[in-house]
């Protein structure tokens, strides 16, 4: 069977108005000599004939390619979907494509990306990078490709067109550990993966307990994953005296320090609190739910996205990164 492509002079003619008048309606330019009857009859013709824009002709005309990229260290960790969400919501409504690269938290990884995308293959980029540093972009962004890093920390912006969107974890998890002395607590073991977000997130631990004059015990340990945070527990169960709260500086690690803590004939929270990092989808269904802290992973997204593609479409932006902080929220549940 062969399809016709709709054209945008068959459009034209079905709204009574010229070709360019439909180029313009259609492409997303404004005309303050247009009508809205005009620019209401040229969509509604478009749409009843379904009519579809050539993306190839697009990117010829505005020499994009109107790809954007995700980059996240692990697909398979919960927390980015949601983020992935949040940014496909933003470019979907302004015709983009969205992909989604995985590094894995390389190096080697993270700066293949590099290559790749200054081959004219995407727009821009959101990404969470555990390696790379600003000047590492400064080939990327004079090849016209905007770039929105998602931090963990506050960035200040540079000379570089970067910019930084950033949830303050130092801050998030001194609150998280705070939580867990007000309600009682005073020997709470922390447990990490190694890399990636542990340096702030770690630091915001050890903060409150040198404030409260608390012995911190901290175990870094293989990385941000279920089974790590299994065996992390298992190590933190181990010491003497035990920790009457723990501490998981994300919720996989959390899922199992909770098989560690059954295992060991432990009850949540009456023998030991947990509390974890990043409220995904299985902190509210696991029994008993677990208390975490919510980043708000889809409003992330989108906010990041919004401000790529304000780099892409405004020119007034200038040239400096911007950086914008984002909220956090404890979310108490039943394990802390």
């Amino acid at each position: 069977m062969n399809f016709q492509r709709i054209t945008q002079k068959e459009v034209a003619k079905a709204a009574g108005v010229s070709q360019a008048t439909v180029s313009m309606v259609l492409g997303g330019r404004k005309s303050q000599n247009l009508p809205p009857q005009t620019n209401k009859r040229v969509v509604e013709a478009a749409r009843d004939l379904g009519y579809v824009p050539s993306r190839s002709a697009q990117t010829l005309k505005t020499n994009r390619t109107m790809t954007l990229a995700c980059v996240v260290p692990d697909v398979a960790n919960p927390f980015y979907p949601s983020l992935v969400r949040g940014i496909q919501s933003v470019a979907d409504a302004a015709g983009y494509d969205v992909i989604a690269l995985n590094t894995d938290g390389a190096e080697t990884r993270e700066r293949r990306f590099l290559s790749w995308s200054l081959r004219g293959v995407i727009d821009g980029v959101v990404g969470v990078f555990f390696t790379l540093r600003a000047p590492d972009f400064a080939a990327v962004t004079r090849a016209g490709v905007g770039v929105v890093r998602v931090e963990t920390s506050a960035k200040l912006g540079g000379p570089l067109p970067i910019d930084n969107l950033y949830v303050d974890n130092i801050a998030a998890a001194s609150a998280a550990t705070a939580y867990l002395l007000e309600r009682g607590h005073r020997r709470i073991a922390m447990i990490a993966g190694r890399g990636g977000p542990q340096s702030h997130r770690a630091t915001g631990y050890l903060r409150v307990m040198a404030a409260a004059s608390l012995a911190p015990q901290l175990v870094p340990y293989g990385d941000f994953t279920e089974e790590d945070g299994y065996r992390a527990t298992q190590l933190a169960l181990s010491s003497a005296p035990r920790p009457t709260a723990l501490f998981a500086a994300n919720d996989l690690m959390a899922l199992g320090a909770m098989t560690a803590i059954r295992e060991a004939n432990l009850t949540i929270p009456d023998d030991i609190a947990l509390m974890g990092f990043d409220d995904i989808f299985a902190a509210r269904v696991v029994t008993p739910s677990l208390s975490t802290i919510n980043q708000f992973q889809h409003e992330l997204g989108r906010v990041a996205a919004t401000m790529l593609l304000e780099r892409l479409t405004d020119l007034s932006i200038g040239t400096p990164g911007r950086m914008r902080e984002m909220p956090f929220e404890i979310v108490r549940r039943q394990s802390a």
